[in-house]
């Protein structure tokens, strides 16, 4: 829905609110009557779409769906560019992790790699096997030339000039 004349989309939020505080949502999350739904109230939301400069330019646009696993997609998404230097493509498309505060397990896509897996697994952490969620996309500016990438977990695309 477009508020007409100011320029931007509403979102239906409200699956944000805790439904039953002590219960988890789809994500395993655990409501809490803090977050519980009341008038006037904001939710607890976990959109983070993403700009990075780079010295006082854009460098990189980014941004995923996916409940409480955005946080930790877009954080891979800045890690495996910032510190691992990945190209646009082989970032978006890297096999996901995610972990949050309830369930205490490490989720990870079937392609994760299983050194890793058993790395984790020696350190104690629960690791759960999963089919795949988020889905990243990327917009790049280097050298003056704009990557784009759409996730393959969704049925995005990309174009441009």
């Amino acid at each position: 829905m477009v508020v007409g004349g100011a320029g931007f989309l509403l979102n239906n939020e409200m699956d944000d609110f805790s439904v039953k505080p002590g219960a988890p949502n789809l994500y395993g999350l655990i409501g809490t009557e803090a977050n519980a739904i009341a008038p006037g109230k904001r939710m607890l939301s976990c959109m983070t779409p993403t700009i990075v400069l780079k010295n006082g330019k854009p460098y990189m646009v980014t941004g995923t769906p996916g409940g409480s696993t955005i946080i930790t997609s877009l954080f891979q998404t800045l890690v495996n560019d910032i510190v691992f230097g990945m190209d646009a493509r082989a970032n978006v498309n890297a096999p996901k992790f995610h972990h949050q505060w309830w369930p205490e397990d490490v989720r990870i896509e079937k392609e994760f790699p299983a050194a890793t897996k058993e790395a984790l697994e020696k350190m104690g952490y629960p690791v759960k096997v999963g089919s795949p969620w988020s889905r990243t996309e990327l917009i790049r500016i280097v050298d003056g030339k704009i990557e784009a990438v759409g996730d393959w977990r969704g049925d995005d695309s990309v174009a441009g000039e």
